[in-house]
This record gives C-alpha cells, sequence and structure tokens, in this order.
C-alpha cells in the first residue's frame, strides 16, 4: 500500500491568462468525467478566479452561469486614472455577491492565491483573510488596474513574478494537475495600448514560468485558447470547450498509463 508524508493528495494549479482562464472550468470538467477531485487548489488572476469559486463549492456549470451574458465594462469601469486605466470596484462588488464563503477558511476545499507584493517586489501567497480582495488583487493586470491595497500593501497581479502556481504547492501534495491556459504563441497581432500590453504580458508569464511547468505531474496546456484576446467574454463556450478537450486527451492518455492519481495513488 502507498504511503506519504504529502499532506494532499491531489493538487490543482491554475494559471492566470484573463478569459482564456474560461478554460480552466473545461479542465474541471474534464476532471470530474474521471472522478478526480482536486484536494487543494491554486490559482493566479483568472486561475484565483475560477479556483475560489470552485472551493467555494460552485460546480463548472453554476461558474459558467454566473458569467455567461456580461461583457467586460460590467467589471471594470474605464476612469483614466494616475495609476489605471480603468477601476475594478464593480468586479470586487461582483465577486463578494457570488462568493457563499467571506474568508478562506470558509471554503470547501483549501485555496492558495498568488499576488505580487507590489511594495517589497516579492510574490506571496495568501491564504486567509478575505478572499475577494486576494482574488481582485492577484487579478489586476498593472497600468489596467490599480494596486490592490491589503493589511497596507499594495498588490497587482500575481502573474508579474509567478503566472503558474505550481511550486506554491508542490511539496504538499502527491500529484499535482497543472493548467496552464496562457502558454506563448508568436503571430500577427494589433498596434494599440491593449494588444500590445496584452502580448508584454503574455511574453512575461511564460518566462516566469517554465520552472513551475517542470514540476507538474500532469500539465495541460490548451493552446486554442491563446487565440482570444484575455478581454474576451464574448467566446466563453469556445474558450471552454479548448480546455475540456485538452484536458479529455491527456486524462486519457495518463488513464491508459495507469498514471492517474485515483488509480494508483492509495
Amino acid at each position: 500500500m502507498h504511503t506519504s508524508d504529502k499532506q494532499y493528495k491531489i493538487g490543482l494549479a491554475l494559471s492566470g491568462g484573463g478569459a482564456r482562464g474560461f478554460a480552466h472550468i473545461g479542465v474541471l470538467m474534464a476532471l470530474e468525467k474521471f472522478n478526480i477531485t482536486p484536494n487543494i487548489v491554486s490559482g493566479v488572476s483568472a486561475g484565483a478566479i475560477v479556483g475560489a469559486l470552485y472551493c467555494d463549492g460552485y460546480t463548472p456549470d453554476e461558474i459558467v452561469s454566473l458569467f455567461k451574458g456580461e461583457h467586460f465594462k460590467n467589471f471594470a469601469r474605464f476612469s483614466f486614472h494616475k495609476v489605471s486605466l480603468f477601476q475594478t470596484q464593480e468586479f470586487q462588488s461582483f465577486m463578494r455577491r457570488k462568493l457563499k464563503a467571506i474568508s478562506f477558511d470558509k471554503l470547501n476545499t483549501p485555496l492558495k492565491i498568488i499576488v505580487t507584493n507590489l511594495d517589497r517586489g516579492i510574490s506571496e501567497t495568501i491564504n486567509d483573510g478575505e478572499i475577494a480582495s486576494a482574488v481582485v488583487a492577484s487579478s489586476s493586470l498593472p497600468v489596467i488596474f490599480p494596486p490592490i491595497v491589503i493589511n497596507g500593501h499594495n498588490y497587482v497581479d500575481g502573474g508579474v513574478l509567478r503566472n503558474f502556481p505550481v511550486i506554491p504547492i508542490r511539496k504538499e501534495c502527491e500529484f499535482v494537475i497543472g493548467v496552464n491556459v496562457n502558454p506563448l504563441k508568436l503571430g500577427e497581432y494589433k498596434k494599440n495600448i491593449l494588444t500590445i500590453a496584452e502580448r508584454c504580458y503574455s511574453m512575461m508569464y511564460r518566462s516566469n514560468s517554465n520552472e513551475d511547468s517542470r514540476m507538474c505531474d500532469l500539465l495541460i496546456e490548451p493552446y486554442e485558447a491563446v487565440d482570444y484576446s484575455i478581454f474576451d467574454l464574448n467566446h466563453i463556450d469556445q474558450i471552454i470547450s479548448f480546455g475540456y478537450n485538452e484536458a479529455m486527451k491527456k486524462l486519457d492518455e495518463y488513464d491508459k498509463k495507469g498514471l492517474l492519481p485515483n488509480k494508483n495513488i492509495d
């Protein structure tokens, strides 16, 4: 019989990637098909949003229903300010309304949210206190959105220093499934402020994700999702399907080899 001193059997790491993060929902749907339930989740930006709702007890279908029919403008009000192009009060209100748990200790499944401490220039993990503010901080792309103040410190997008949060849970888990929805894909791009910023962020994210990618037991990267903007809320179903199809392919491959955690880890 397999024994382990690890605290958790299965960990799930969800990367940042804006609207591409809907692919995370497709992956969760695929995991359900294989009867795989993560015992801890770590998330950055979009991964923090999906991870928080999932750990709060929402099913993948219920998470989809929360965002169907929504638009970027419903979450971020344009307000050219000295620190950002948009404000995030609407998004923070949305998360506070939808989350049943207010604090991390009330979640059904343990959650770690990765943020960047702008004042100290380091990556930090938040797993206590209020969930909504941590999620918004982890999602606050610099310049696009303002820093979020938590305990007197200014926090921005966790992806600035760690966009793929595998390392924060690696030592605690026997088996880590990593979902990176932001693999860099080179090609043509429009020359405007948002797409140039988006492309720069994508390059930054990819460069700081390499070490985490190597630490996954199972790595899922839905490349088709990269064809959609990180601000695109109009193609949710397509992006979800990319995550689902890629995850099903990988899970089936691992299942046939007897490598899935529900098959060979007791």
